[in-house]
């Protein structure tokens, strides 16, 4: 593999015990990876997927004007369990697909990441750990569940915890889906999927981003345009694999695991190792006030606020130019830390 070429592989990672009890039988990791890692093994960076997303869509984050565009960097962006592109209710051993795939959770997808890393690279130090959204809440799970594997990390429009209101929020989005009788007879529930969209749609960006029209700015006339193309979207994706992760996220805790025990100020101690922060002011799935207040609570932490007028879906990677232009000094940075 050439510095700067990317490689898609699955890797199986065998049977997967689970936080609930239950195992993944013949678990996949699909990954995309950049370059390799170096003698000593402390040039790898894992990037987590986010909520809706293909690996692909973190591939900004490791191009053009982002620091690790340098191919100094050894980059793997795994896709989460549930998700769609590693082991997920659509694609999983015949015994548990569909309805019939586990329940997945946080502490379980940074489980299946550790070990893909092991059968990659055997044990590894990670020097950088870092996402957006649900990526930045694995991130956060890996630094205080392996403090002494990860050297950094950064997490940007996400939080340490699914908070009430956020539960809110996904909660009417799996009541919009399931109110679709399809979900529940095998059918693509096709209107339940179009409800999912337009609601997740309403939270992701800014009051003044949908009153001054900001998505013409993505190529978009009219806002209902904007909303066809969130239905289209999820029209394109397996309403299980949603409803799996959306589970993971609405159940997410990084202290709610054997180590901690639910002791969150215990979790959040253990970060102490250097962390990025940043959440963004517009954001209405993750307040910045909360995020803020987690931060102050973890010893390696440092918060920036990101400032954008596109919401959660500002830090969304490469989408917009302004907050990205915020994110690259603060991971560069961060990875000077």
């Amino acid at each position: 593999m050439q510095s700067g070429q990317w490689l898609e592989r699955e890797v199986a990672i065998g049977d997967l015990t689970l936080q609930s009890g239950n195992v993944l039988r013949d678990a996949r990791m699909r990954v995309l990876q950049r370059g390799l890692p170096n003698a000593p093994k402390d040039n790898i960076v894992l990037l987590p997927g986010y909520y809706g997303g293909a690996m692909a869509g973190n591939l900004p984050l490791a191009c053009a004007d982002s620091p690790l565009s340098d191919p100094h960097w050894c980059v793997l962006i795994p896709g989460m369990l549930g998700a769609g592109q590693s082991s997920s209710p659509s694609n999983a051993h015949d015994s548990q697909r569909g309805v019939r795939f586990p329940s997945i959770s946080l502490v379980d997808q940074v489980n299946a990441q550790q070990r893909l890393l092991e059968v990659l690279f055997d044990p590894v130090q990670l020097a950088l750990v870092a996402g957006w959204s649900l990526g930045g809440m694995q991130s956060l799970q890996w630094a205080c569940l392996f403090p002494d594997q990860v050297r950094r990390v950064a997490a940007w429009c996400s939080a340490v915890r699914c908070y009430p209101h956020n539960l809110l929020f996904l909660l009417g989005l799996k009541a919009a889906l399931l109110a679709d009788p399809h979900s529940r007879n095998g059918s693509k529930p096709v209107e339940g999927l179009r409800a999912f969209a337009r609601i997740y749609a309403s939270r992701a960006y800014s009051a003044r981003f949908v009153r001054e029209q900001l998505y013409r700015q993505l190529g978009f006339e009219t806002l209902d345009q904007l909303l066809r193309w969130w239905e289209d979207d999820h029209l394109a994706m397996d309403h299980h694999d949603l409803l799996c992760v959306l589970e993971m996220w609405s159940n997410a805790d990084i202290s709610a695991n054997d180590l901690y025990q639910g002791d969150m100020d215990a979790a959040l101690a253990a970060i102490r190792m250097p962390t990025l922060i940043m959440p963004c002011d517009s954001d209405q799935y993750f307040p910045a006030e909360e995020a803020l207040a987690d931060a102050a609570r973890m010893p390696g932490a440092q918060a920036v606020v990101l400032r954008s007028d596109w919401g959660h879906c500002g830090g969304g990677p490469g989408r917009e130019a302004a907050a990205m232009a915020q994110l690259w000094p603060a991971l560069s940075a961060l990875l000077a830390r």
